[in-house]
């Protein structure tokens, strides 16, 4: 095998076979909520989620307010470009990412509304969608296969856990065959499909957290992305840690790269890997010291964290999927 190939299939890599150079996501806030939070399920929202620690300050017309007042679309696409070209000047185009809460949870008129002022941005080639698999339905699949002739259009599920036991502990309010269900209803109708997944959720151990991996490989995704769970302020997981109801066993940062590197090299090789960590503003740590930091004190960025999954990998001499073969044949 030629070593010099890379150790895993990257977003990027899929970026620019889709569309032949770098793009670049402006994150929207569309105004939407969800089942989670309204009332139609609960109205506390999964254990772990602050929508507010990772929705962009352009999105809205006063960050610091309490009150979520969201920016005109258009103007938010507006302010996303402006903030980002001051870091990526190489973007060949730009995907708009309804980001905040659930973006399918909305009647099918205020859904097509929103989507089409953003198609209807000059520099706009395509949307991503991120949603709950338990909003989405064949109507709303059907219309954006519709879109999907003339544009871009993804779809990605949070499915952050694939046990009904792990769904249940986090309040989130479906189980994983409904994630199931989701995602292949929108592969059939050939929408990119992603994925997100949140590793250290209570109760779940190396092992289990390995076996998810099977269980993704089965479904037809199109890319994933992994989280670390973080601890974020103003959540019922940050109470329950505090009242010592969970007890989270801490993951250094040696450990996760590991354990991420056991994951991926378990996980279909045509899945493409958006990220292998998330991030919040230190302000929204509820336990600022789980936070992963070099010795000098700074905090380890995102960015930092995929040069050194590649890095083990290197040192392992393996790349995404090769144990998949070896542990069906034992």
């Amino acid at each position: 095998m030629d070593d010099s190939a890379p150790r895993y299939y990257s977003y990027a890599s899929y970026m620019r076979h889709t569309f032949g150079s770098r793009m670049q996501k402006l994150s929207i806030d569309a105004g939407f909520t969800c089942p989670n939070r309204d009332g139609t399920l609960s109205k506390t929202g999964c254990t772990f989620c602050n929508n507010t620690a990772f929705n962009p300050s352009y999105c809205h017309t006063d960050s610091q307010s309490p009150l979520r007042v969201v920016k005109p679309i258009a103007q938010q696409i507006d302010d996303g470009i402006a903030f980002h070209s001051v870091r990526y000047r190489n973007s060949g185009g730009y995907l708009a990412y309804f980001q905040a809460y659930s973006n399918t949870y909305a009647p099918l008129t205020l859904l097509r509304q929103r989507y089409e002022q953003a198609l209807s941005h000059p520099q706009v080639r395509g949307i991503i969608i991120g949603t709950r698999p338990d909003c989405i339905d064949d109507e709303k699949l059907d219309y954006l296969a519709h879109l999907a002739k003339q544009h871009y259009v993804a779809v990605e599920y949070g499915i952050e856990s694939c046990y009904d036991e792990t769904l249940r502990r986090i309040n989130r309010g479906h189980d994983f065959a409904t994630t199931c269900h989701a995602i292949r209803l929108t592969a059939r109708r050939g929408l990119h499909c992603g994925g997100h997944l949140i590793i250290g959720l209570p109760g779940e151990q190396h092992d289990a957290i390995l076996d998810e991996a099977k269980m993704i490989n089965d479904l037809p995704l199109d890319s994933i992305k992994l989280h670390q769970l973080q601890v974020l302020r103003d959540t019922t997981l940050a109470q329950q840690v505090a009242e010592g109801s969970i007890i989270l066993p801490r993951i250094d940062l040696d450990d996760y790269i590991s354990l991420v590197c056991d994951f991926v090299e378990r996980l279909r090789p045509t899945i493409a890997i958006e990220r292998f960590a998330g991030e919040v503003p230190p302000r929204y740590q509820a336990m600022p010291d789980r936070a992963w930091r070099h010795p000098d004190g700074r905090y380890v960025r995102n960015e930092q964290i995929a040069p050194m999954i590649v890095a083990e990998l290197s040192r392992r001499g393996t790349r995404q999927g090769d144990k998949i073969q070896s542990e069906y044949s034992d």
